[in-house]
């Protein structure tokens, strides 16, 4: 530290004239002499420089408070910074600019200073400064990096005793910050409400914001009221103000109540956005009111509103789900003809759906459809729709399967490989299916060339028999 601390002087005397005696005082004896000497030329320049220029105001010694400024800020260590800052305070005549104090008033707050950061706050109101309430707004952010809300909602209050009138913006701010933690809802509803009083009036965000907490809390009641509220006091809700209660409700399973929410949200002129939507759909579906999530999802264009990939499968995922995959296909047929190409989730939720039902004809012509757009089956869904032929005796076409996928480049799962080899093998030679895996798993397995392995050991097996 003392070593920092001496670099740092020695910075400060390419800018200031300090004092002698604050570098020689410590010299050996038979240098006194000459510093005596050193001494008496300095103090002649010192006077040549307060007859023949101004440019370092009322105090040469120090240098200007721009000077000053810079110095404090390029200093990586805070607590040296701070010995800058108190060594100009002592010069007389010498006066901090406010970038001074703002400067290392930030240094110091990062660095978790927190009481020297109290003690130049209290200096700044001492020495009447023109305080902004950018200075605060910086302060709040840091102690929310700090994860220290404790100290961010003091210093808003601190604000105010500074009479800076604060803004929506620096309202909505400590508020973010507040509502993060779940111990400070209560407390920043208690400031929403004093607002007024401060001379600062809540915006639409400043509702939406607590609104989402309390929703998030679990206390709809009190985002009702605020929701309410906003139309007593002339704030106009937007979108988010009812996407907001509409997650809320359908996270309480009132499902039927959001929907209501996003009609009266349309009868007020107001167009919702993606994520309303999604939210309805999900939860549409989760309680099984698939029919009203397909009515929804063909609402959606007509209300200004394009569905995209997550809303249809949304929809899509609700039919498999209750074992409706020809309603799915349905949905697949919907959205491209709007224009909206099914993905790699549209497909194997579909294919799965279908091989769940048994319908393994409809499902393999969308897995060959996928596996045309380069689109990977899952190996699950492989093995589904290999297993499904197998069990009603359909062996080629379940080999037509692995021989499509194989061309594609995929492997089939180890597992399918042992479903498959028993049934194509002639049980009679009681064939161990082991040594008939291991054989055929000599190739490659992302290769084609499996299935003609397969294919050539039988034919070795036939011709031997």
């Amino acid at each position: 530290m003392q070593r920092q601390l001496l670099q740092s002087y020695k910075t400060l005397s390419r800018h200031f004239i300090f004092p002698p005696k604050l570098f020689y005082s410590s010299l050996p004896h038979h240098h006194h002499q000459q510093n005596k000497q050193k001494h008496k030329h300095r103090k002649q320049q010192q006077q040549q420089q307060e007859t023949s220029s101004t440019s370092f105001g009322p105090n040469p010694n120090i240098g200007s408070a721009t000077r000053v400024q810079k110095l404090i800020a390029s200093q990586s260590d805070p607590l040296l910074a701070k010995e800058i800052f108190d060594y100009a305070s002592r010069q007389t005549g010498f006066t901090h600019s406010y970038a001074s104090y703002l400067v290392l008033i930030l240094k110091l707050g990062r660095a978790k200073y927190f009481s020297m950061v109290d003690d130049i706050i209290i200096k700044l109101k001492r020495d009447r400064y023109p305080v902004t309430p950018v200075l605060f707004t910086y302060l709040i952010r840091i102690y929310d990096e700090l994860d220290r809300p404790d100290k961010a909602l003091k210093t808003f209050y601190t604000m105010l005793e500074f009479n800076c009138k604060p803004l929506p913006k620096q309202l909505n701010g400590i508020l973010q910050v507040l509502v993060s933690h779940r111990n400070y809802i209560k407390p920043a509803l208690d400031l929403f409400k004093s607002a007024r009083e401060y001379g600062v009036l809540p915006d639409t965000k400043s509702y939406n914001i607590l609104m989402k907490a309390f929703c998030l809390n679990g206390d709809l009641s009190v985002a009702y009221q605020l929701f309410n509220e906003m139309f007593k006091r002339d704030v106009m809700p937007d979108v988010e103000s009812y996407r907001i209660l509409m997650q809320g409700l359908c996270r309480k399973s009132q499902v039927n109540t959001a929907v209501d929410f996003l009609e009266d949200m349309l009868n007020k002129g107001f167009v919702p956005d993606t994520l309303s939507y999604t939210t309805l759909l999900n939860s549409l579906c989760r309680k099984k009111k698939l029919r009203e999530a397909y009515k929804l999802l063909c609402k959606m264009k007509v209300k200004g509103c394009n569905p995209d990939i997550v809303h249809y499968n949304t929809v899509i995922t609700g039919f498999c789900r209750e074992g409706r995959a020809e309603d799915s296909r349905k949905v697949l047929e919907d959205m491209e003809s709007n224009g909206c190409l099914p993905n790699l989730v549209s497909y194997r939720t579909l294919v799965g759906g279908l091989c769940n039902q048994g319908m393994f004809d409809d499902a393999k012509k969308y897995m060959e459809e996928m596996l045309g757009k380069g689109f990977a089956p899952h190996f699950s869904l492989v093995h589904s729709l290999v297993k499904g032929f197998c069990d009603v005796g359909r062996i080629q076409e379940a080999i037509g399967i692995l021989e499509e996928v194989l061309r594609h480049g995929e492997a089939p799962h180890i597992d399918t490989w042992m479903m498959i080899l028993p049934r194509i093998c002639d049980v009679d030679e009681q064939l161990n299916v082991n040594e008939v895996l291991k054989e055929v798993l000599k190739c490659d397995t992302r290769s084609v060339d499996v299935v003609r392995c397969l294919e050539e050991y039988l034919d070795r097996k036939t011709t031997a028999k």
